[in-house]
């Protein structure tokens, strides 16, 4: 890989376990064993480099859901599949991207606040059109605004995985994901 990938996967990795304000250009410099100016030379400034990582994580999430859409035509697939983004990273020891970023809001430069705030209206659109769909489909109730329910199950898998973080647990059946899910399925 190259440096620059590096610096990447590895801001990305120190975005998601330190947070933004807690890293460093001398901790991606140990981690990735060269010197800090060689970051500068990629980066010049770590709010450029918190811009490229969100940028390069959007692009992979976007299409993590756009293939998600199109491995099953089952919106309670769907939703479950997404559930398993949050348990999987925190299996991995990190905090969804755009919680971590969420948690340091009023530390960010307004360019990263931006970003962020896209970042969960991303994934707002992507549960809300899927429940749609699941409506449609007769899965999920029609009673339900998507857009409440879209919001409800964001907040507990984002909080679920705050709430693990801070116990050393793992995201999964603990979740009040499985209940929400139960509570707005046709039965």
């Amino acid at each position: 890989m190259s440096t620059r990938s590096d610096l990447l996967i590895t801001a990305e990795l120190l975005l998601r376990t330190k947070g933004y304000a807690a890293f460093s250009y001398a901790d991606l410099a140990d981690e990735i064993g060269i010197k800090k100016a060689s970051i500068h030379h990629h980066f010049p400034t770590k709010e450029g480099l918190g811009v490229a990582v969100i940028e390069s994580y959007l692009f992979r999430f976007e299409k993590n859901l756009a293939l998600i859409n199109e491995q099953s035509p089952d919106a309670l697939v769907r939703l479950n599949a997404f559930a398993s983004l949050f348990v999987d990273s925190s299996e991995n020891g990190m905090l969804p991207l755009c919680g971590a970023l969420a948690a340091e809001l009023s530390a960010l430069p307004e360019s990263l606040k931006e970003l962020t705030r896209k970042f969960f209206q991303i994934h707002l659109l992507w549960l809300e059109s899927n429940l749609a769909k699941g409506q449609a489909e007769n899965l999920i109730r029609g009673d339900l605004n998507p857009k409440e329910i879209s919001r409800a199950i964001l907040n507990i898998l984002e909080g679920d995985s705050f709430v693990s973080w801070a116990l050393s647990d793992k995201v999964g059946s603990q979740s009040g994901f499985s209940l929400i899910l139960k509570s707005i399925v046709v039965s």
